[in-house]
C-alpha cells in the first residue's frame, strides 16, 4: 500500500489553492517548488517577493508558477481587516488591532481561506502548534458538531506486519495535552472519520493504556475505559476497543494472551493515546527509532483544511502534507 504516491495522485487529479505562510523557512522554499513540479496545488507562499526569490536563488531553487504575496503589502489588507474586525470585534478589539492582526503571515493565511482566496493552508514549520491553531480558532472555527479539535499523524512503517499493511493513524499527538474522557472520545472518532476519508481501508480503533482490561486500576486507566464507553455509544458499529496496552493492540499472539475477547484481535490500526506526552513521544519514537514517515499533524475538527507541521519536518515531509490538504480541500 502506497500511501503517499496515493496521496500525491488524488491531490494532482484536482488541484487546489494551498497557502504556505512561512516563506522565511527554506524547507518551505524547497517544498513549494516540488509541489508546483509535481502539480500537487496551486501554491501561494507569503512573504516579502524580492527577499524570497534571492532566496530561493540562492537556494537554486526555481520558483515559476508560484504566487507570493506580501501580507504587509498586498490589495487584501482592507478587505481583511474589515472581514477580520467583524469577527473579532466583540472581543472589544479596535481596526488597529485587526490591521496588525491580518498582515501576520499565519492570520493573512487563514483570512484567505476564509474569504474564498485560497482552499487550505500549511504551517508549523517555524511556528508552534498553539500560533498555527490561534487564528484558525479564531477565524474559521470549528466544524459544525465538533468541540474538540485534535490531530493525527499517519505513520508508514518499513515493516508491514503492523497496522494495515504497515500504515498506523495514531492520535492525539499535537493539540490536547490531557483530554478528558469525553475529549478522548470524540478524539476516537475524529481519527477515525479522518482514517476513513483519507484512507482506503476500515479504521480499527484502539485506545491505549498502561493497562488492559482491567489489568491495572488508576483515575488514568478509568478516563480510557470511560472513553470507550462514550465513543461506543456514539458509534456502536466501528470497531474499537480498550483500554489496551500497546502490545495488545497490535500484536496477535499478544493479544491472545492479554484480551482474548478483543474485537481486534491485535490488529489496530489506529492508536488514540490517552494524553498529548504519550501521543508525542510515542509517534516521535516510530518515526526517528524504527525510520517511519510521519505525515502529519493533520487537524481534525476545523471547518477548513489547515494542518500543522512539526518543527522537525523535512522538505519531503512539508510535500506529503500538502497533498492532504488538497484532498481534504477536495
Amino acid at each position: 500500500m502506497d500511501v503517499l504516491k496515493n496521496f500525491k495522485e488524488k491531490a494532482a487529479a484536482d488541484k487546489k489553492r494551498i497557502v504556505f505562510p512561512e516563506g522565511n523557512d527554506e524547507r518551505i522554499i524547497r517544498a513549494a517548488q516540488k509541489v508546483e513540479e509535481e502539480g500537487l496545488a496551486d501554491v501561494i507562499i507569503l512573504g516579502d517577493e524580492e527577499e524570497l526569490r534571492k532566496d530561493a536563488a540562492d537556494y537554486g531553487v526555481n520558483l515559476n508558477g508560484v504566487e507570493i504575496i506580501n501580507p504587509r503589502a498586498n490589495d487584501y489588507i482592507e478587505e481583511f481587516t474589515e472581514v477580520f474586525y467583524e469577527l473579532r470585534k466583540h472581543k472589544d478589539i479596535s481596526i488597529e488591532d485587526a490591521v496588525k492582526s491580518v498582515i501576520d503571515p499565519l492570520y493573512f493565511g487563514t483570512m484567505m481561506i476564509y474569504t474564498n482566496k485560497a482552499d487550505g493552508m500549511v504551517a508549523g514549520a517555524a511556528n508552534p502548534t498553539g500560533n498555527v491553531l490561534r487564528p484558525a480558532f479564531q477565524i474559521v472555527k470549528t466544524a459544525e458538531g465538533i468541540s474538540t479539535v485534535s490531530s493525527a499523524i499517519i505513520l508508514v512503517l518499513k515493516d508491514k506486519s503492523f497496522g494495515e499493511e504497515g500504515v498506523l493513524v495514531v492520535s492525539d499527538c499535537a493539540v490536547n495535552p490531557d483530554p478528558d474522557a469525553k475529549q478522548l472520545a470524540e478524539i476516537a472518532l475524529a481519527t477515525a472519520d479522518t482514517t476513513n476519508r483519507l484512507l482506503t481501508f476500515e479504521p480499527k480503533v484502539a485506545m491505549l493504556s498502561f493497562s488492559t482490561k482491567g489489568s491495572a486500576q488508576h483515575k488514568n486507566v478509568e478516563k480510557v475505559q470511560k472513553a470507550v464507553e462514550i465513543a461506543h455509544q456514539n458509534n456502536p458499529e466501528l470497531i474499537l476497543d480498550g483500554e489496551l496496552q500497546l502490545d495488545a493492540a497490535v500484536v496477535e499472539s499478544v493479544a491472545k494472551r492479554k484480551a482474548p475477547d478483543s474485537r481486534l484481535n491485535g490488529n489496530a490500526n489506529v492508536l488514540i493515546f490517552p494524553d498529548l506526552q504519550s501521543g508525542n513521544i510515542g509517534y516521535k519514537l516510530v518515526q526517528r527509532l524504527a525510520g517511519a514517515d510521519a505525515v502529519g499533524p493533520i487537524l481534525q475538527g476545523l471547518a477548513a483544511p489547515i494542518n500543522d507541521l512539526s518543527r522537525g519536518c523535512s522538505v519531503e515531509d512539508v510535500v506529503n502534507l500538502a497533498a492532504i490538504t488538497v484532498v481534504q480541500a477536495q
